[in-house]
């Protein structure tokens, strides 16, 4: 289980995914402060969840007891967002401007374009992040593919040796002469 405190009226996501181990699933659970219930999934391999926050510490756990024999490789994120920061800063810069209205503007309009490319290099990098845990259950998908296929090729080719040989000793054995000759 996981614990994080957040304020209130914030943005808490939480996005998972299995990348490796039997089944590629997992049970999530997800609790408020005062214990109740957000959000439980049984056996799913990946999941988003969004919740509008009150103060206090959320709880998040990942349960495997239901596979006793396999491990679990798990990637999970939480995005915060509405953390009551940023209006601290975006204010922060107003109280150092002195000046006319024009100027006023102009900075409010460079500061909210400055927001907007932020934004969207945090969209780009949590999408990047998203692609790389894709791309690692997969690979761990194609490796344990790779050794199925590997076993079962090994099997088949000590079945067909076998096969073979078992075929020239019946075929010998055909042409030999069990006769007994007298001289």
């Amino acid at each position: 289980c996981f614990y994080q405190p957040m304020p209130l009226k914030a943005s808490l996501e939480i996005e998972y995914q299995v990348l490796d181990g039997a089944g590629l699933d997992i049970d999530f659970h997800l609790a408020s402060p005062e214990g109740r219930t957000l959000v439980f999934e049984q056996r799913k391999s990946d999941g988003v969840h969004t919740v509008e926050t009150e103060v206090g510490d959320y709880m998040f756990c990942f349960d495997n007891t239901f596979s006793t024999i396999s491990e679990k490789v798990i990637f999970f994120e939480l995005i915060l967002d509405n953390m009551g920061e940023q209006e601290e800063e975006q204010e922060d810069w107003k109280k150092y401007i002195t000046g006319t209205d024009m100027l006023d503007m102009k900075l409010e309009d460079i500061l909210e374009s400055i927001n907007s490319i932020k934004s969207r290099l945090s969209k780009s990098g949590h999408i990047q992040t998203l692609l790389r845990a894709f791309e690692a259950r997969d690979r761990n998908i194609q490796e344990s593919n790779f050794d199925r296929v590997n076993f079962w090729s090994m099997v088949n080719l000590v079945v067909m040796v076998v096969v073979s040989a078992i075929q020239v000793y019946m075929l010998k054995s055909l042409f030999e002469d069990k006769r007994k000759s007298r001289t």
